[in-house]
């Protein structure tokens, strides 16, 4: 109860207290959205070989595997226009 008497003593306290209980809440409400999200895996003991079930052809987050490269148009026109 001292926490709510020290709120209620000094009330400027108030407003930085809302604050930090948001910005708290809302980092660890996105900590907990990240670990959920699909990318990350966090499950070792049902699918202790990942890499295996990785699909070619979905982008993944630090590699792109058989990536196809293809010249932009309008780059292409811009680089024969300036030289």
């Amino acid at each position: 109860m001292s926490f709510f008497r020290l709120l209620m003593k000094k009330k400027e306290l108030i407003p930085l207290v809302l604050f930090m209980t948001a910005a708290a809440s809302g980092a660890s409400s996105f900590a907990v959205y990240s670990l959920r999200k699909s990318d990350v895996i966090t499950d070792r003991k049902n699918n202790p070989e990942p890499w295996e079930t990785v699909d070619p052809t979905v982008p993944q987050k630090l590699i792109t595997i058989n990536q196809q490269w293809k010249p932009i148009e309008e780059l292409q026109k811009i680089r024969k226009a300036t030289k």
